[in-house]
């Protein structure tokens, strides 16, 4: 254990993304529960992002569409945290939690390619300029290659509602920043 404790603290301060697997279908307790957590043991400087990727389908119930929000990787949540010894009992002591993907004591971070496939993004560095009205192109998920029009912007979640037509009627979409760009 020595040798894991040691390695751990030479490692560099910067945050990393981390894999966390769980029991299946805890994945949002296992967020909410350790965002908790991290809050009230003050850890929010080590631990600093907890995401459930997730995209939007349609689907079609007694010919009306309805759009569902369905788990990219079920069983599994994503958390953006420096490693050291109290974030990993942290996170690893969550209830819901069965481990981190790699090695038992030594989880491995991922790397900026897998970020950019499993799309997290560091967010300090996401920059955009929409504005009610702009025309944009969806450019991942379900609606891919789909054109739009803002119909609203909300800042704190960094997402634009935007409506697309589709089967000859008008839909709104909640899509993030980074999942369209200006036409």
């Amino acid at each position: 254990m020595t040798e894991i404790t040691n390695e751990r603290k030479d490692r560099d301060p910067k945050a990393r993304w981390y894999v966390v697997h769980t029991y299946s279908g805890h994945e949002n307790k296992v967020k909410t529960t350790m965002e908790l957590m991290v809050k009230n043991q003050g850890m929010e400087d080590l631990v600093q992002e907890i995401e459930v990727p997730t995209e939007e389908v349609v689907e079609d119930k007694e010919g009306s569409d309805k759009v569902k929000e369905v788990k990219l990787y079920p069983s599994y949540v994503l958390v953006k945290m420096i490693m050291t010894d109290e974030s990993w009992y942290l996170v690893r002591n969550t209830r819901g939690v069965t481990g981190f993907l790699g090695p038992a004591s030594n989880p491995i971070p991922l790397t900026k390619e897998e970020e950019a496939s499993l799309g997290v993004k560091d967010k300090s560095s996401i920059e955009y300029n929409y504005e009610i009205g702009d025309t944009v192109k969806i450019t991942n998920g379900p609606f891919n290659d789909f054109i739009g029009e803002i119909e609203s912007i909300n800042e704190e979640k960094e997402e634009i509602g935007v409506f697309i037509s589709m089967f000859g009627r008008e839909t709104k979409l909640e899509l993030k920043y980074d999942q369209v760009e200006k036409m």
